[in-house]
C-alpha cells in the first residue's frame, strides 16, 4: 500500500556547501532524515542546472537509437572495468528482470593507471557513443561535479554523527569508488508482478539521484510504501549498506523500486559515491543501533552486512555479480 502521509524530507544544502556555521542545523536536519527514512531531497547543491538539462537531453538523443547502435558500446565489450550499455531485460534485481535499459559509467581512468595495470575490477576506461558528440564531455563534466558534491554530503553526514567533518574521506572516500548509471524506462504495460527496478537497497555510502518529471521511486517507510516524487533542481539522496554498517544500522539503508508509469519514457541518474575499493569498512565505535530497528531477516534480500568481513570491493563484486550473471566471469 502507498502511503501518502509520509513526505521525505526536503534539505538546503547551501549552508553546508559554504560552509558556515548553520552547517550544524543541515547536519541535524540530515540526521533526522536518516534515521527516519534514510532518504532526503537536497537543494542549494550548486551543481549547474544547464549541465543537468544537457545531460537529459542527450541522453534521450542516445537512448532513441536502435538497439545494434547502442549495442555497439555493449557491456560485454566493458571487461573488467564494468561499463557500457545493456539493453531492457538483461539488468536483474532478486534475480528478475527490470524493464530499463542503461548505461554503466564511472570514475575515467587511463590505462597506465595504477589500479587499471592491477587489474583491479570495475576500475578503468568508459565505453562512449559516437553519437550524441558532446554526450562523452558531458557524462565526464557532471560526474567530476557530483563527486565534489559527494565529498560535501558526506561531511554533513559525518557531522550529523558527532563526528569530524573529514571522517569519511580520512578513513573511506580519499579515493572513493565512483559509478554512475543512466537508465531509460520504455514506457510499457507492467503486470502487477513487473517493476523497472524491483525492491533494493544500495551496496555503497550514498545515492544521489537526478530524476526526469515522470515519477515512479517509490520508498519503504514505516508507514508503507511512498512517493518520492520529482522536485525541480533538486537530487534525492540515500544511505546505503555500507553506512548501515558504519553506524550499526542507526542509520538504515531503505528498500525502494521504481515503475515507470508515465506514458513516455522515463530517464534516471544515479550517482553512487562508495567507499574506497581496497577500504576495509568497519563499524563506527560509539555508536548505539537503535533496537527498535528491522533486524537483518526483515531485509528484502535477508543479508546481515553488519557480519560483512573482507573490504568493500569483496562486498560490491559478490554484488554486481548477480546484476549480469552471463558477464560475471569479467569481474570476477
Amino acid at each position: 500500500m502507498n502511503s501518502s502521509a509520509a513526505r521525505i524530507p526536503l534539505i538546503d544544502l547551501q549552508p553546508l556547501i559554504a560552509n558556515t556555521q548553520a552547517r550544524y542545523a543541515v547536519a541535524a536536519q540530515i540526521r533526522q532524515a536518516c534515521c527516519d527514512y534514510g532518504f532526503f531531497y537536497i537543494t542549494g547543491h550548486g551543481i549547474d542546472e544547464t549541465l543537468q538539462q544537457r545531460l537529459e537531453e542527450l541522453s534521450r538523443q542516445f537512448f532513441a537509437q536502435d538497439s545494434d547502435t547502442k549495442l555497439r558500446i555493449s557491456m560485454a565489450k566493458g571487461g573488467r572495468a564494468w561499463r557500457g550499455y545493456f539493453p531492457v531485460g538483461d539488468e536483474l534485481t532478486s534475480g528478475k528482470p527490470d524493464l530499463k535499459e542503461g548505461l554503466y559509467l564511472g570514475a575515467e581512468l587511463e590505462d597506465d593507471h595504477p589500479l587499471v595495470q592491477a587489474k583491479v575490477p570495475l576500475h578503468g576506461r568508459n565505453l562512449f557513443p559516437d553519437y550524441p558528440v558532446q554526450f562523452r564531455a558531458t557524462i565526464l563534466d557532471y560526474m567530476t561535479a557530483m563527486s565534489q558534491l559527494g565529498h560535501q554530503i558526506m561531511s554533513g553526514i559525518a557531522l550529523s554523527l558527532s563526528l569530524e567533518a573529514s571522517y569519511f574521506f580520512n578513513r573511506y572516500t580519499w579515493e572513493p569508488l565512483i559509478l554512475f548509471r543512466i537508465f531509460n524506462y520504455p514506457a510499457v504495460p507492467y503486470t502487477p508482478e513487473q517493476w523497472g527496478v524491483g525492491e533494493h537497497t544500495d551496496y555503497g555510502l550514498l545515492t544521489i539521484l537526478k530524476q526526469d518529471n515522470s515519477g515512479g521511486l517509490q520508498v519503504k517507510s514505516r508507514s508503507g510504501w511512498i512517493d518520492a516524487p520529482p522536485i525541480p533542481n533538486s537530487f534525492v539522496c540515500n544511505i546505503g549498506d555500507m553506512l548501515d554498517r558504519l553506524t550499526g544500522g542507526f542509520y538504515r539503508s531503505t528498500p525502494h523500486r521504481v515503475r515507470n508509469l508515465a506514458n513516455h519514457d522515463r530517464l534516471s541518474f544515479p550517482f553512487f559515491f562508495d567507499p574506497n575499493f581496497a577500504a576495509e569498512v568497519k563499524p563506527i565505535e560509539g555508536i548505539l543501533a537503535d533496537s527498535s530497528q528491522e533486524e537483518f531477516s526483515d531485509r528484502w534480500d535477508h543479508a546481515n552486512i553488519h557480519a560483512l568481513q573482507g573490504t568493500y570491493g569483496d562486498y560490491v563484486l559478490n554484488k554486481v555479480s548477480k546484476v549480469f550473471p552471463e558477464l560475471r566471469q569479467s569481474v570476477l
